[in-house]
């Protein structure tokens, strides 16, 4: 029985779709997705291991079948076929991925701006923002150049708030140091510092984050958020944890020698529970540094009470320079 090539190309085409989307959607390597941001993120990861999935099979496909078909059979010297190019087909080829990479990248900017990315607030400086107003030309011609430099400085760049949160004040801020080797989570409304980050669930969370030395990059994986902390610059996160847990933050660029151990965890509770853990902490706190603003304090006063509940000693601060420098700087 001779089945037409046509019908065969048909159904191996309908085969290869539906082994892709299958396995698109079911292949098991992402985390729980924890957080409102997290099914953007899934969306686009899931369509790029479909489309990967199907190359890959089909690639693959057509090597074998022409591994098969082409052989060189038993007593046959001659030479192949001198074929040198097939136009229509390179076209083909050169069209498809094309397509293919820039309908990605309109997918991956739609998730970039569904996340906040282009949040005003978190990319530009409020004197840029008043110049968009047509307000800030006047404004910005009477500063000084030394405002404008320490304006620079505060320019704060990463996800911002979700497009319909924008104008919103963040229900949680918390400012993240990171340093050598590890993270510092501080809720500047109460003064409360931890070396772990809790969160309510289901609360809109703005996260200020600045680096004391070195680049390091704050990563949580069941949120699917990254954000680089940067020596002299500001950088935000805002999302919105969904599921209650504990999930680990690691630091997602290499920052020195102890790299691998810059990790903690984030603990994502309810607001009722969250609440009982600022109370625990306020009553727990040593009582002259809670109110004081973060900036007066020096490192090894904003650190030492903390580095129990860091899992490091005074010992080690003292080993990596902390001493020596500000929290604030």
């Amino acid at each position: 029985m001779n089945i037409p090539s046509n019908i065969i190309t048909l159904i191996s085409g309908i085969l290869l779709t539906l082994i892709s989307l299958w396995f698109g959607q079911h292949h098991g390597l992402l985390p729980v997705a924890a957080s409102e941001e997290a099914p953007w993120i899934d969306g686009l990861f899931n369509t790029m291991m479909t489309i990967s999935i199907g190359l890959f099979l089909l690639v693959q496909g057509i090597l074998i079948y022409s591994i098969i078909k082409f052989r060189q059979r038993p007593g046959d010297e001659t030479d192949g076929p001198p074929i040198e190019g097939n136009i229509p087909l390179e076209i083909v080829w050169t069209a498809i991925p094309a397509m293919i990479v820039l309908g990605l990248g309109v997918y991956s900017f739609d998730v970039y701006t569904n996340m906040g990315g282009l949040d005003p607030m978190a990319s530009h400086d409020h004197g840029q923002q008043m110049a968009h107003h047509g307000q800030g030309a006047a404004i910005a011609a009477s500063l000084e150049a030394p405002m404008l430099e320490k304006a620079d400085r505060r320019v704060a760049i990463g996800i911002g708030a979700d497009p319909k949160e924008i104008g919103k004040s963040a229900d949680l801020v918390v400012d993240v140091l990171g340093l050598q080797y590890a993270w510092i989570f501080t809720y500047p409304e109460t003064g409360i510092v931890s070396g772990d980050l809790h969160m309510p669930v289901d609360r809109d969370v703005q996260l200020n984050i600045k680096a004391s030395d070195v680049i390091h990059s704050l990563w949580i994986p069941q949120f699917r958020v990254k954000q680089d902390a940067i020596p002299g610059r500001d950088t935000q996160l805002r999302l919105r944890p969904r599921e209650m847990g504990t999930y680990p933050v690691v630091c997602a660029e290499l920052c020195g020698a102890y790299h691998g151990g810059m990790r903690t965890t984030t603990i994502v509770e309810s607001a009722e529970d969250f609440d009982q853990w600022m109370n625990e902490q306020l009553a727990s706190a040593d009582g002259e540094n809670i109110g004081t603003p973060v900036a007066n304090l020096s490192s090894e006063a904003y650190l030492a009470p903390y580095t129990q509940e860091m899992g490091i000693d005074e010992n080690t601060l003292k080993a990596m320079g902390v001493g020596d420098r500000e929290i604030g700087g």
